[in-house]
C-alpha cells in the first residue's frame, strides 16, 4: 500500500460532528457520503448525494442536490441500552480516513453508564472501482462479560434536505433473510433511484426480522456474544440511478439486486482491495509529494487530491462539480465559476479527459445559457451564475429574510455577475493550450468561444467614443453594480480575442462575426494602470474612502463586516471580499509584469478582507510569482485552514470544494511556478524556506511527465519531447534530464533572473 497521509479526527466532540462529517466524507464522483457516525446524534447531519440528481421541492424553492435515503445509520443496543458517546466514558478513541485505500475507520473502547466495557469498531468505503457500491462493517466486542447485542439498520427514507422532501417511496421489499430494497422517485417523476442493501452477521446463531414503517425498512439482528468474542455486521449497498426509463421498473430493480448479490459473494475485504487498486492509479497519476519540516503540508496535499477525485463525476459529462462537491447541502449543490477557475486546472494537468468532460457540461447546457441571454435582450450565451442539471439559472431570487426589517434582499449575482461567461471561455482556451485537442476545439470549444464572445459584443455599451461594460459585479462581491470592472473588461477582451483567433485557426468563416469582433477588440475600454502603478478595480473604486480592516481581516471568512455596515455602505468604501485585480493578474500572466503584480498586491491586500474562501490562495500564487515565498506560504497555509483548521464549524454543510483545488494550485502554479504564457508551458520552481523537495506528475499535450525539484536541482522525466520555459530560458526535455537551478541564474541574453528562495 502507498505511504500516504492519514486524516485523523482527534476526539469525539459534539460541536465538530458536522465538520468531520464533511472533511472525512467518502466518494467516487458518482456518489458522496458524509462521514457521520453510525449511531444517531441530533447535531449531526447525515447526507448521501448522487452527482447530477437535482430536484425542486416546491413553489419558491430552487433545484437542489437530493439528499438520498440514509444507509449508514446503525442503531446499536448493548445489554438493553442504546450505544451513544454522549453517555458513559470513552476510554480509547481512534478515527481516521486512509487516503491510500479510501477507507474510513473508527475504533472506540466505551464504558457504559452501567459499568460494562465494549469495543466498537467500524469500517466504511465508497468503491472507486464499482461506482454504485458502498461497503460497511461494524464490530462489537464485549470486554468484561457476555452481552446481548442488537443491530438495527436498513434504508431510512425519512432523510430530507433541511426539511425539504424530494423523493416519493415507490416500493420497499425484503427478498430473503439478507436483502432489502427500496425504490424511490423524484416527485417530478424525472429520476428513479434503487437502493439495495445486504445485511449479514458473522455469527450464525443470531435471530433476524424486518420491519417497514414510516419510510423506513429495517433489519433487526439479535445475538448473544461471549466475553472477548467479536460479532461483525457486514452491510453492502448498491445505489442505482436512472433518468432514462427504457427498462421496466421491475427490470431496473432486479438488475440492481443482481449487482449487489455479486458483490456480496465476494465480501468486504475483496471489494476493498479492488477499490484500493483503483485509488493507487489515481495517486500515481496525481499525487504531489513534498519534503517539508511541517508534516501537515503533505497531509493537506493528499487531502486535496482525495476530495478532487471524490467530488468529480468522471463518469458523466452531463454533471459537474458542486461548490461543496458531494459532501453537503451548501449552496444547494449548485455549480459556480469555481469549477472552471479553481477545479479544472487540477484535472487539466493530471487527467485532461475529465477537464474535457467538465467543459462539455457547459456545452451541453448552452441552450439554457442562450435563453438567459435572450431574455435580457442580448445575443450569445449568458451562463447562469448557479447551475444544476440544466442550463437554467438556479440562483435564488432573494437571500434570507432580514430579521430586523422582515424584508428579503434581492440576490444580485445572477443579474450582474457575468464574468462567469469569460471564465468558461478562459478554461476552454487553457484546455486547448494544454492538450492541443483539435477535435474538441473545432466543435464544442469554438462554439463556446463564439457564443460567449457574442454575448460580450452585445453586452458592451457605446459611450465616450469607446465601448464600455456597465453594471457588473466582479469576483469581489462586496462591490456591486459598477462600470468597467477591470477583471470583467480584460477577461471579456480575452474571450473575444480568443474566439477571433481560433476561428481563423480552424477556418471558421463568418465575416460578420469577424468584423464585429475586430471592432470590439479595437474599442473596448481596458482600465489603465494609474500614476501609482495600480490598475483600478473599476471606474469608481479609487474615489471611495478606505477604512482600517484589520479586525475584520482577523476573522476572514466570517463576513463580520456586515455586522457593522450594510451592504450598501460596504459598496461605497474600499472594502474587498476578494481582489479582482489580483485574480486578473493570476489568470492572464502575459498581460502584467511582475512589478505590476507586486503593485497590485501591495495596494489591494490591505483593502481585502478575504471573506471569500477563494481569495488567499490566489494572493499566494501571485505572491510566489513575484518571488515573495514567505507571504505565498502564509497565504497557502491560511487556505488549508479554511476546512482543516481549528474552527469546529468551518465546513458543517460540506467542504469548500474550490479551496481543495486551490491547495493543489497553490503548490503547482505557485511554488512550482507553472504557468501557461501565450500558449506555452513555463516552470520556475521556488520553494518555501523549509521545503527541500517537491515532486509531482504533469500531463502536457501528448507527454506524461514526472517533475522533481530537489535541493535546487530540477529533474524531468518525460514520455515524449516537451519544449518549455524554465526560469525564463526555453529548453527541450527528452527522456530524463537534469537542470541545476544555478545554470539559469543568467539567462540566454545575459540578464540575471530572479533568484530562488533559500529553500531551493
Amino acid at each position: 500500500m502507498l505511504n500516504l497521509s492519514v486524516l485523523t479526527e482527534p476526539g469525539f466532540c459534539p460541536h465538530s460532528l458536522n465538520k468531520y462529517a464533511s472533511v472525512m466524507a467518502c466518494g467516487n464522483g458518482y456518489i458522496g457520503i458524509r462521514a457521520t457516525h453510525e449511531e444517531d446524534y441530533t447535531q449531526q447531519t447525515r447526507g448521501m448525494y448522487l452527482a447530477g440528481l437535482y430536484h425542486r421541492a416546491g413553489r419558491n424553492e430552487t433545484n437542489e442536490l437530493v439528499n438520498l435515503p440514509d444507509v449508514t445509520g446503525i442503531e446499536i443496543e448493548l445489554d438493553g441500552a442504546n450505544f451513544t458517546l454522549l453517555a458513559g466514558e470513552i476510554r480509547h478513541w481512534q478515527r481516521e480516513l486512509n487516503f491510500a485505500n479510501g477507507e474510513l475507520r473508527r475504533s472506540v473502547l466505551w464504558r457504559s453508564p452501567a459499568g460494562q466495557q465494549y469495543r466498537i469498531e467500524s469500517r466504511r468505503f465508497v468503491s472507486l472501482d464499482q461506482l454504485p457500491l458502498v461497503a460497511m462493517q461494524l464490530s462489537v466486542t464485549p470486554v468484561d462479560a457476555s452481552a446481548e447485542i442488537v443491530f438495527k439498520t436498513g434504508i431510512d427514507a425519512t432523510q430530507t434536505n433541511s426539511g425539504r422532501q424530494h423523493l416519493d417511496e415507490v416500493s420497499v421489499r425484503v427478498f430473503d433473510p439478507h436483502y432489502v430494497q427500496g425504490i424511490y422517485e423524484t416527485q417530478d417523476r424525472a429520476s428513479e433511484v434503487a437502493i439495495s442493501a445486504s445485511c449479514r452477521l458473522t455469527m450464525s446463531d443470531s435471530s433476524s426480522c424486518f420491519s417497514a414503517k414510516n419510510r423506513r425498512i429495517t433489519a433487526h439482528h439479535s445475538v448473544t456474544v461471549l466475553q472477548g468474542d467479536t460479532v461483525t455486521l457486514e452491510k453492502l449497498v448498491w445505489i442505482a440511478h436512472r433518468s432514462d426509463k427504457a427498462l421496466s421498473q421491475e427490470s431496473f430493480a432486479r438488475n440492481a439486486l443482481a449487482e449487489l448479490k455479486s458483490c456480496a459473494a465476494r465480501g468486504y475485504g475483496s471489494l476493498l482491495e479492488q477499490s484500493a487498486s483503483a485509488w493507487e492509479t489515481i495517486w500515481r497519476d496525481s499525487r504531489v509529494a513534498v519534503a517539508s519540516a511541517e508534516p501537515s503540508d503533505q497531509l493537506a496535499l493528499d487531502y486535496a487530491v482525495w476530495h478532487l477525485t471524490a467530488m468529480t463525476p468522471a463518469h458523466d459529462e452531463r454533471s459537474s462539480i458542486a461548490a461543496k462537491g458531494l459532501t453537503g447541502e451548501g449552496y444547494k449543490g449548485h455549480v459556480f465559476w469555481d469549477t472552471e477557475i479553481f477545479l479544472l486546472p487540477f484535472h487539466l494537468f493530471t487527467r485532461p479527459q475529465i477537464a474535457r468532460n467538465l467543459l462539455r457540461y457547459r456545452w451541453l447546457n448552452l441552450p439554457g445559457a442562450r435563453e438567459k441571454a435572450r431574455s435580457h435582450g442580448w445575443s450569445g450565451a449568458l451562463f447562469p451564475w448557479e447551475s444544476a442539471a440544466s442550463g437554467q439559472e438556479e440562483t435564488p431570487e432573494f437571500a434570507a429574510i432580514n430579521i430586523r426589517t422582515g424584508l428579503r434582499q434581492k440576490v444580485a449575482s445572477a443579474l450582474a455577475e457575468h464574468h462567469i461567461v469569460a471564465d468558461i471561455a478562459w478554461a476552454v482556451v487553457a484546455y486547448w493550450q494544454a492538450t492541443h485537442d483539435d477535435d474538441f476545439m473545432r466543435n464544442e470549444g469554438l462554439t463556446l468561444l463564439m457564443e460567449t464572445a457574442s454575448f460580450w459584443m452585445a453586452r458592451a455599451t457605446e459611450i465616450n467614443g469607446r465601448l464600455e461594460i456597465h453594471d457588473v459585479i466582479g469576483p469581489d462581491e462586496y462591490t456591486e453594480h459598477v462600470n468597467n470592472n477591470a477583471y470583467t473588461n480584460y477577461m471579456a477582451w480575452h474571450n473575444v480575442a480568443s474566439a477571433h483567433q481560433f476561428m481563423a485557426m480552424f477556418e471558421r468563416d463568418d465575416a460578420h462575426f469577424t468584423q464585429k469582433a475586430s471592432h470590439f477588440l479595437a474599442r473596448l475600454w481596458l482600465p489603465e494602470i494609474d500614476e501609482q502603478g495600480v490598475l483600478p478595480q473599476d471606474d469608481s473604486f479609487m474615489t471611495k474612502p478606505a477604512i482600517d480592516l484589520s479586525r475584520y481581516k482577523a476573522k476572514a471568512g466570517k463576513q463580520t463586516i456586515l455586522l457593522d455596515y450594510s451592504r450598501a455602505e460596504v459598496n461605497e468604501m474600499q472594502i474587498l471580499k476578494q481582489a479582482d485585480v489580483v485574480m486578473l493578474n493570476y489568470l492572464l500572466p502575459e498581460r502584467f509584469t511582475p512589478q505590476q503584480c507586486a503593485a497590485s498586491l501591495a495596494f489591494y491586500e490591505p483593502r481585502t478582507i478575504h471573506d471569500s474562501s477563494l481569495s488567499k490562495a490566489i494572493h499566494g500564487i501571485v505572491s510566489a510569482r513575484c518571488g515573495d515565498m514567505q507571504s505565498a506560504y502564509a497565504f497557502w497555509r491560511d487556505g488549508i485552514a479554511i476546512d482543516l483548521g481549528d474552527d469546529p464549524h468551518s465546513c458543517d454543510d460540506g467542504i469548500h470544494a474550490a479551496a481543495t483545488g486551490a491547495i493543489w494550485s497553490g503548490v503547482i502554479q505557485g511554488f512550482a511556478g507553472l504557468q501557461i504564457v501565450e500558449g506555452e508551458l513555463h516552470l520556475a520552481p521556488r520553494l518555501p524556506s523549509h521545503w527541500t523537495r517537491l515532486a509531482f506528475p504533469l500531463r502536457w499535450r501528448n507527454a506524461t511527465m514526472q517533475i522533481t525539484f530537489d535541493m535546487g536541482v530540477l529533474t524531468i522525466d518525460t514520455s515524449a519531447p516537451v519544449t518549455l520555459t524554465l526560469w525564463g530560458k526555453t529548453v527541450t526535455a527528452t527522456g530524463r534530464q537534469v537542470w541545476p537551478y544555478e545554470d539559469f541564474l543568467t539567462s540566454v541574453n545575459g540578464t540575471a533572473t530572479t533568484e530562488v528562495s533559500d529553500g531551493a
